[in-house]
């Protein structure tokens, strides 16, 4: 019994706290600092990934199309490059995989604000409040995107 307990108690604290997330300010490929703040209001997929990693690469259609669908009303993506990488080369390889939505360039030094990463690509969505609600370590797909906004968005209306 009092294992079960524990047991319990480690995945409530484990599961997603839904407080609202530490700002960042992280910059672009131009070297204009881009706030997480600046998108309240919004959806938020905040997308960590590296141009060597394979699924991060996969994935960058996806969320392509998710940005593109969804950017004008009600979600963004932006894109946290995770690696030391040249801004030169880096812009190209982004012109070249046709990535539309801003591509920020991760402070190495520091932690992200989200907690250590145990894996690339990690995503973590963020709701128009402010509120982390989903992290996930491995690709990801606009389906699935969707799908935990929508999720979020009918579990928000029964508790109301």
């Amino acid at each position: 019994m009092k294992t079960n307990f524990l047991i319990i108690l480690l995945l409530f604290f484990a599961s997603p706290v839904f407080a609202e997330t530490p700002d960042f300010a992280l910059p672009d490929l131009n070297g204009k600092l881009h706030h997480l703040s600046d998108y309240r209001g919004k959806w938020v997929v905040v997308n960590y990934w590296a141009t060597w990693c394979p699924p991060c690469l996969e994935e960058i259609p996806e969320l392509e199309a998710f940005h593109t669908a969804h950017h004008a009303r009600d979600a963004v993506v932006i894109g946290v490059n995770y690696e030391d990488s040249d801004p030169a080369e880096l812009k190209s390889f982004v012109a070249d995989y046709m990535m539309t939505y801003p591509i920020l360039q991760a402070d190495l030094s520091r932690q992200p604000v989200f907690g250590r990463l145990f894996g690339l690509p990690t995503s973590f969505i963020v709701s128009p409040d402010g509120k982390l609600v989903e992290t996930k370590t491995g690709t990801v797909s606009q389906a699935f995107l969707e799908q935990i906004i929508n999720q979020y968005k009918k579990n928000e209306m029964v508790k109301k």
